[in-house]
């Protein structure tokens, strides 16, 4: 599998998982685009990557609005000739408080963080997709979408939004050579505590560098079948 001659855009790209993907989806061949909030860390996510700076751009952007993620993806496109890829990896947790506890704001927050990002980074490089013949989205969401905790109700409802958000737009792309995907897991071990101290607690975590093979494999020409998946990577 190569990813050379794709160009890969990376949201929340200085976040714990965000870090290793791009790390691999940079040694895998593909020109690459951080995106994120705070420009200082982005600025030293490139440094920290190294490698050949012409295939590495960063954008400081609020994703949660519209016309600056739109700006943002055809920047890239304008930069780099087009934008094939999109790995979806805005970070953003709340639980805690019990439904009838909770504020609208905790909600409106989750919803921002999640639906509204992907929609808009979603709504911006579509058309880019399209254009090229080919394309991949991949998000990462967690198992609770599908068995909720208590007091995490403002959070799983946002992550089930993103998700069906990217199952429809899957049936959208249907035959257009652009897939979109699901990453399912339980945890995500930016510290690596599975491997250093194993217990049944974290014997289901996921690490990000398993997180991203399993992107890179979704990226690949390989992957153009898997479109529309809910894929479980907790170990069962």
């Amino acid at each position: 599998m190569t990813l050379e001659g794709r160009v890969a855009i990376v949201s929340g790209a200085t976040g714990g998982l965000g870090r290793v993907v791009a790390r691999r989806l940079l040694d895998e061949g593909a020109t690459l685009a951080l995106f994120a909030t705070n420009a200082e860390r982005l600025d030293a996510l490139a440094t920290e990557l190294g490698g050949d700076q012409e295939r590495l751009m960063t954008r400081a952007v609020d994703l949660r609005d519209t016309d600056a993620a739109a700006a943002a993806v055809d920047a890239v496109a304008e930069r780099f000739g087009g934008a094939q890829i999109l790995a979806q990896l805005v970070g953003g947790y709340s639980a805690g408080i019990p439904l009838p506890d909770a504020a609208r704001d905790e909600l409106a927050t989750m919803l921002d963080q999640h639906v509204w990002t992907t929609f808009n980074l979603a709504r911006a490089i579509a058309p880019h997709l399209l254009a090229a013949g080919w394309g991949r989205i991949v998000t990462v969401s967690p198992t609770t979408v599908a068995t909720p905790g208590p007091n995490m109700a403002a959070y799983v409802t946002a992550k089930a939004g993103q998700e069906a958000l990217l199952m429809a737009l899957a049936r959208e792309l249907k035959g257009t050579g652009a897939t979109a995907n699901v990453l399912v897991v339980r945890a995500i071990d930016v510290e690596h505590a599975r491997d250093r101290e194993p217990s049944p607690k974290t014997a289901a975590w996921t690490t990000p560098e398993e997180i991203a093979a399993a992107i890179v494999y979704l990226c690949s020409d390989e992957a153009h079948v898997v479109s529309g998946a809910r894929i479980p990577l907790n170990g069962g």
